[in-house]
């Protein structure tokens, strides 16, 4: 967490004028013109990357001072809204520590991106055992009761949901990532992947997700097939050579209302290399 004595960066420095400009116009809502013109005049060179925050670290200390995050409204606007814990989410304890054998393979450790990561995890059977509670290869089973793959997509929707009860918002045109989908028996289990131990996470990155399949259900087609729908972040850490998977599941007990982010499990799978046999 950012302290008093900490020196100010660039991007700090933008975060706090915008909070500034917002508070003496009265009103929450800025735009991409306003964030490019407080970027130049503190030499700030990536102008999109300023109200990217994905963790409550990355706030200014004003910000937290303030008790104030911000939201992405969509179509460049965005929004400070007051209360942290309304945007961020804490991870909560791992519950249990699984030792899972794996064979290390060629591309395992290629790269950090969090489509690896996923990648990784997926095929080493990790997702399925974390949300359907099975590891089974399904060699054996009909092609048309096997857990279904559905890789990244980006795609962009208009949403309106709650912030606690005092606040409603509608989002027009947002982009959302899906970084992975799985589906077995009409349990649709969403994941997000990232590098390191963040200790916390913007729930927007879920929560956008879990949103859009919901909605999905008013189309009569797939109205009455999902039954639940599970959102995954999924973390992977290397400590002295040994690869760790950490997962959170989480559902929200109102679906359209952000706050209402409701914790099911954790659990941390620590691969354990198995040689192979020669």
């Amino acid at each position: 967490m950012p302290t008093k004595n900490k020196k100010l960066s660039k991007k700090d420095k933008v975060l706090n004028e915008l909070f500034r400009y917002c508070q003496k116009k009265n009103n929450p809502v800025f735009d991409n013109r306003l964030v490019k013109t407080v970027s130049k005049k503190f030499g700030f060179v990536n102008p999109f990357d300023a109200t990217k925050l994905d963790n409550k670290n990355k706030l200014s200390i004003l910000l937290l001072h303030n008790n104030v995050a911000i939201i992405h409204l969509g179509k460049g606007r965005h929004r400070f809204i007051k209360g942290i814990d309304k945007v961020f989410h804490d991870f909560e304890p791992i519950q249990t520590i699984i030792d899972w054998p794996y064979k290390k393979s060629v591309l395992n450790q290629f790269n950090s991106s969090e489509s690896n990561i996923l990648s990784v995890t997926n095929n080493q059977r990790i997702l399925h055992h974390f949300v359907f509670e099975t590891d089974r290869e399904f060699e054996d089973t009909d092609i048309s009761k096997r857990p279904k793959t559905y890789f990244p997509h980006r795609t962009k929707t208009s949403f309106k949901y709650n912030f606690g009860q005092a606040i409603e918002q509608q989002f027009d045109g947002i982009q959302i990532e899906i970084d992975l989908t799985i589906e077995f028996k009409g349990i649709i289990g969403l994941f997000e992947a990232k590098n390191g131990i963040p200790g916390n996470f913007s729930v927007y990155q879920i929560y956008h997700p879990f949103l859009y399949y919901h909605n999905a259900r008013q189309r009569p087609e797939i109205a009455d097939k999902i039954r639940k729908i599970i959102c995954t972040y999924v973390v992977r850490n290397s400590t002295k050579g040994i690869d760790t998977i950490s997962l959170w599941a989480y559902t929200f007990k109102n679906p359209l209302d952000i706050t209402s982010i409701d914790f099911i499990k954790s659990s941390a799978y620590r691969l354990i290399n198995q040689k192979e046999k020669v």
